[in-house]
């Protein structure tokens, strides 16, 4: 049975009809009994669904300025300025560019138009870490949800990284997703009608991955899912078929993305910094989902080159540097440091004596299981000493989770996930909890368990603890924990250069710890610049942790501005996905990791798109005289550092990483010997030493890495090849240049008094503005924003402050009441700085000039991916002039035209002269005028289908069926006429 279509609209789209009062402008998914309707000048806000049959609907025409509605010399750039920024159906050939908060730069647009190449959106987006995959991704959805490719959205990402996404969508696609979470799945049940799934194909939503693939759930997702997917962190989704770590978890996460990539006529994005962990398996299924030849096809060849150029897309930072050539916030650099410390001598000792500890009971074990046991534990130990007194104190207090463990081989799973940092672990939400060691706990009296429980230890053996706990425990403060002292000194040298710190801790009894001595040190009596210093951890829900991290940046309640000095010590639950550029500038890396690539990931939060200081700081502390940090340091991190700065590539730990380090780990702990029951050692090795095993597969896949860059390299799809249309669209949306002077003297003229700042842009006062206004950047900034508002020469700003672009909500804002203003002449006259007409005196012109200000309406046909053709609306401003008296015009080229824009007031008009000469002109309009404005409307319309052919048939798509037609006459926004600022002759021109 098949559902007839509804009935075409009476009224085309882009046609003005009147309704209710007012004027409307006809958009796409009307039909003849349902208008849909935009007020004329009006934002999306205020879109609303009008019935022919029950309200009376007629056509309308845009109503022609009053000639006495004079402004002065910049009236006609404010009001034009205002109708550009103002506009959410630009002419250009994307058609989502025009109504989204983001300004993309040029390399960004590539995967678009990879995109725009398929009948069904397969992409791999694989970009550096910090460059914008999310707006890519973002770039995309908003593309096919324009242009009717895709119904709806559905986000599949980390449960912490959630709110993140949803408030990407929404403020800078216009995207209002619901979340679908643990925490907000019972609220949803109960707003979905009975029997109803909370899914609906045309919704949008960001979901918990871990949460929908559970059975409860995931075929009610799977039945209901949108047409369009996105996966973020799509890594943690595969796993080699030989992984020990988090297996079930990724193969329920990978059978969840088979199931929705079955369905071939589904979108599906996926996103990823790391799509190469080291192990070509985990590649090839995460390929294999967007095509299933991914999974097997060489990529030496030709032929598999090309294939995978359709599907994968991965630029580093070097391939995008000269995109931030235009002053665009990207750091230009980032300074790493390597800081050492040596070890106070109380705290060397205990080292010592857990090393021995270490050492004597792996030997002593009973058996395999009992010894892989021991072995993690102690490790675990080495570890959280390493970290700090607090981490060691809660270890030595905290049963070992290996304990529990049946087999050697699961113990060694529970220990690569609790002790070490695996390249395939699923992230490090959750992995900040100190590991215990205790084989029992400490606590266990010998009467509990007897002189020789079933545990193994004895009563001397945990008395042994407890005075290694004690002794931890005497070691907290900078007195004896050097670590500890010498973080301070750099957190205050960081200070004094005008850095804002992160502090990276491995777990939360560190983070702690490190904050609260911070708090203490930084902020002693008589300090006379004051440090804010705030923790976050794994300890933290999602939200708890964005909002600790806006008591730290943002306004207070009385609205001042954070402190400039301030501090955050976090663990690794910050490392991925959550963006601090615009908060923060340097790092510290007090704890090392023992996968490199969460250092990337750590150092990606702050060097990153938006960022403002030019050279952001990256330091990682490590003891000269801590046998663990050695062996971190020369295993793996300055390994990965000096691959990474010969090759220019980051480049995934090896897969022999894992037991490279266990290895060299066994060698410290058992200095050389080897356990009596196993003459192999504790894990296979190679002839080799283990580490360099590692060096040699490491630098193997870095020159396979290398070779794999013109492999994987985009090269089918260049940046240049839409650069011209962007930079089409951008001028006709508003330039850069012409935003910030618009805002600028917009506010100034709404009592705003904007003040210039040294770094750049300006501030402005609020509590003057007009109330409409008024309320409109209270609601875009929040209440807390500071005071007065600072307004940024740059394509970003942080929470509660401006950036001057045309989608910024406080900038769009004002252009909205400016030209709501400039039409309605019931406002009182200081609220109008933009009126519709003007005569100007000026020593711009030799002979009386007269300037239009005009928009052009099209009803723009797109073929879909489904063979059908989709009406759009489409807008454009144009300036248009000419001389000589309106009967006999003389038409201007363009570009002289838009010069008047510029030109200023020499002398005063009298207000009676100009307001005959303005009607004058107003009455050609029914004659000549009007037919030449028709012409003009047509050519608009050609050269708009003409950028579509170009960016359409660079992006091979569907061109049939594509089609610009004008709706109506042209609206005649604004009549201005420029006169010789000295009259040189009388007559017909004077």
């Amino acid at each position: 049975m098949t559902t007839a279509a509804a009935p075409p609209p009476k009224y085309a789209v882009g046609s003005l009809v009147h309704a209710r009062g007012r004027e409307w402008v006809v958009l796409p998914d009307s039909t003849e009994d349902l208008l849909v309707l935009r007020p004329l000048g009006g934002a999306d806000v205020d879109i609303a669904g009008v019935l022919p049959g029950l309200e009376t609907v007629v056509p309308a025409t845009f109503a022609p300025p009053t000639p006495g509605d004079l402004g002065d010399q910049h009236t006609a750039g404010l009001l034009r300025t205002a109708l550009r920024i103002g506009f959410r159906a630009g002419a250009g050939p994307f058609r989502s560019l025009a109504s989204i908060a983001v300004d993309p730069r040029p390399y960004q647009l590539v995967p678009l138009m990879m995109a725009l190449r398929q009948d069904t959106v397969r992409l791999l987006i694989a970009d550096d870490v910090g460059i914008g995959k999310t707006v890519e991704a973002g770039l995309i959805a908003a593309e096919l949800l324009a242009q009717g490719d895709a119904r709806g959205l559905v986000v599949l990402c980390s449960p912490a990284l959630a709110e993140q996404w949803r408030a990407e969508l929404r403020g800078k696609f216009g995207i209002d997703a619901r979340l679908v979470l643990p925490a907000t799945i019972g609220r949803l049940e109960r707003d979905t009608p009975y029997g109803q799934s909370v899914f609906r194909p045309d919704g949008a939503y960001v979901v918990s991955t871990d949460f929908i693939k559970s059975p409860r759930h995931r075929e009610d997702f799977l039945n209901n899912c949108p047409d369009l997917v996105i996966v973020d962190e799509a890594h943690t989704c595969v796993a080699d078929s030989t992984a020990q770590v988090s297996a079930r978890t990724s193969q329920q996460r990978y059978g969840l993305l088979c199931a929705l990539a079955d369905d071939a006529t589904r979108h599906l994005l996926l996103v990823t910094a790391t799509p190469h962990s080291g192990k070509e398996e985990p590649f090839r299924r995460l390929l294999g989902l967007l095509d299933a030849r991914l999974a097997t096809v060489g990529f030496e060849s030709r032929a598999g080159r090309e294939l995978l150029a359709q599907f994968f897309v991965q630029r580093r930072r070097a391939d995008i540097r000269e995109d931030f050539q235009d002053g665009a916030h990207f750091p230009s650099s980032r300074d790493t440091v390597e800081v050492s410390y040596a070890l106070h001598r109380d705290y060397r000792a205990l080292l010592a004596e857990v090393l021995a500890y270490a050492r004597e009971t792996v030997r002593s074990a009973d058996g395999a299981l009992q010894q892989r046991q021991r072995w993690w534990s102690t490790l675990a130990l080495l570890r959280t000493l390493s970290s700090s007194p607090a981490a060691a104190v809660r270890s030595l207090n905290t049963r070992a989770g290996v304990q529990e463990a049946d087999t050697p081989d699961e113990v060694d799973r529970t220990g690569q996930v609790t002790v070490s940092d695996p390249a395939d672990t699923d992230s490090a939400q959750s992995a900040d909890e100190v590991p215990g060691s205790l084989l029992p706990t400490a606590t266990s009296t010998t009467e509990e368990t007897g002189s020789d429980g079933p545990d193994g230890l004895d009563a001397e053996e945990k008395a042994r603890l407890v005075a290694m706990a004690e002794a931890a425990r005497k070691l907290a403060g900078p007195t004896r924990d050097t670590k500890l002292k010498k973080l301070v000194a750099m957190v205050t040298d960081l200070l004094d250069s005008g850095y804002r710190p992160i502090v990276f801790c491995r777990y939360i009894a560190t983070s702690d710890y490190v904050a609260g001595h911070l708090k203490k040190v930084l902020n002693k009596k008589g300090t006379e610049h004051p440090v804010a210093v705030a923790s976050v951890t794994g300890e933290l829900s999602p939200d708890m942790r964005l909002n600790r991290i806006a008591e730290l940046t943002g306004a207070d309640e009385n609205g001042e501005p954070a402190p400039e000095r301030r501090v955050l010590v976090a663990t690794d639950c910050l490392s991925e996905g959550v963006n601090l550029q615009e908060s923060f500038d340097a790092v510290i890396h007090y704890d090392l990791a023992w996968n490199p690539t969460r250092h990337e990931q750590r150092e990606g939060r702050v060097d990153r798109f938006g960022q403002r200081t030019d050279t952001v700081k990256a330091l990682t502390l490590y003891g000269a005289d801590n046998p663990v940090d050695d062996i971190v340091l020369k295993v793996l991190l300055r390994k990965h550092d000096r691959i990474r700065r010969a090759t220019g590539i980051s480049v995934p730990v090896p897969q022999q990483a894992e037991s490279a380090m266990q290895a060299v780990f066994e060698e410290l702990i058992l200095s050389g010997e080897t356990p009596s029951f196993e003459q192999e050692g504790l894990f296979e090795r190679e002839q080799l030493p283990a580490a360099e095993q590692l060096e040699l597969a490491w630098e193997s896949s870095a020159e396979q890495e290398k070779a794999s860059r013109s492999l994987y390299a985009q090269n089918r799809i260049k940046k240049e090849d839409v650069a011209t249309e962007v930079a089409e669209i951008r001028a006709a949306l508003g330039t850069g240049e012409e935003v910030r002077e618009f805002t600028r003297r917009a506010l100034g003229a709404l009592r705003g008094v904007p003040a210039d700042r040294k770094q750049g842009g300006f501030t402005a006062h609020i509590d003057a503005l007009p109330q409409g206004l008024r309320d409109a950047v209270t609601a875009a900034l929040g209440p807390r924003h500071p005071s007065p508002v600072v307004f940024h020469d740059a394509p970003s700003a942080p929470r509660g402050e401006v950036a001057l672009t045309r989608t910024d909500p406080v900038v769009a804002a004002t252009a909205r009441f400016v030209l709501d203003t400039a039409l309605d002449e019931k406002f009182p006259a200081w609220q109008r700085p933009a009126r519709r007409c003007g005569v100007i005196r000026t020593d711009a012109v030799r002979r009386p000039t007269t300037m239009l200000l005009v928009r052009h309406r099209f009803q723009l046909s797109l073929p879909t991916r489904d063979g059908e053709i989709r009406p759009q609306l489409a807008e454009d401003a144009r300036v248009l002039a000419f001389q000589g008296r309106p009967e006999a015009p003389q038409w201007l080229p363009d570009e002289e035209a838009l010069a008047l824009l510029e030109a200023r007031a020499t002398g005063n008009s009298d207000p009676g002269f100009a307001t005959d000469h303005i009607a004058s002109i107003l009455a050609a309009l029914d004659t000549g005028l009007m037919d030449e404005l028709r012409l003009r409307s047509k050519t608009a319309a050609t050269e708009l289908e003409a950028s579509h052919h170009r960016v359409r048939a660079a992006a091979r798509a569907r061109l049939a069926g594509l089609k610009a037609v004008p709706q109506g006459d042209p609206d005649v926004l604004g009549v201005f006429l420029y006169r010789p600022a000295v009259t040189i002759q009388l007559g017909a021109d004077a």
